[in-house]
């Protein structure tokens, strides 16, 4: 019962982590109330900065994504209780993302600058809509399995763990990953943008469209054909495909 009860104390604390560092993520991007931001005057030069911050965001990819495979979680799960797992995955990554915080090097020099005020608000709330949508997507798919609690949590209980199935909750059925366009938007949507700022969100867009790339043949060889027929159906990231045919079968109707 002992070991339950810190497994269930560490899944909490990494979970508090992941909470206060998605809540500085939001006010690193946005640049307000908190004392390291994306964007700001330069503190070292050009080449320093860019090999800096590419280094940060190299960093967290490869621990965001390497930490995900199956055959990473195969071969840790002999060292670590697979109880604590994905805990211990979440403070990785929460850790990984306050190092960037911390040690991110701004650039100054201007991309784009809105000046038009309603342009500017239009901007700032499609990139609020993009935080929201990636925290309500986590609770459509399990919020609490996807960061750890639901490991805990069961085994504290005496229940066992199964894993979650296979669904697609209605903003899965627009796009297969709803969660990542939000961050897109979040990162994008900016009505100042600068060279720094552009680093982040190229390189976190790149980071996002390689990574679907591994996360999606770990789901094909969890789920079969199940998911390969939803992957059939579903765009990946932008409803492009699922408006045409919206269009296309609108059309034959009107003839």
């Amino acid at each position: 019962m002992t070991k339950r009860l810190l497994f269930f104390a560490y899944g909490i604390t990494s979970y508090v982590i992941f909470l206060a560092t998605f809540l500085y993520a939001v006010a690193f991007v946005a640049g307000v109330a908190v004392p390291t931001r994306l964007d700001g005057a330069p503190q070292t030069s050009l080449p320093t900065a860019l090999a800096v911050d590419g280094g940060l965001l190299a960093l967290f990819a490869i621990q965001h994504s390497v930490m995900a495979r199956r055959w990473f979680k195969e071969r840790w799960t002999r060292i670590i209780p697979w109880t604590i797992e994905r805990s211990t995955y979440v403070l990785l990554a929460s850790l990984a993302l306050l190092f960037l915080f911390w040690q991110w090097r701004p650039m100054g020099i201007p991309i784009w600058s809105v000046q038009n005020e309603a342009a500017r608000i239009v901007l700032w709330t499609l990139s609020a809509f993009g935080w929201l949508t990636v925290l309500m997507m986590t609770f459509l798919i399990d919020h609490f399995d996807l960061f750890g609690l639901r490991q805990v949590w069961l085994p504290l209980t005496g229940k066992a763990y199964t894993p979650v199935s296979f669904r697609d909750p209605l903003p899965y059925r627009i796009v297969r990953h709803p969660l990542y366009f939000g961050f897109i938007l979040a990162f994008w949507m900016t009505p100042t943008m600068t060279l720094a700022h552009l680093v982040f969100a190229v390189g976190t867009t790149a980071y996002i469209v390689l990574a679907i790339q591994f996360e999606e043949r770990d789901l094909v060889f969890e789920y079969g054909a199940t998911y390969q027929e939803y992957r059939r159906k579903v765009p990946m990231l932008l409803p492009v495909g699922r408006l045409r045919q919206t269009v296309t079968q609108a059309t034959r109707l009107a003839d």
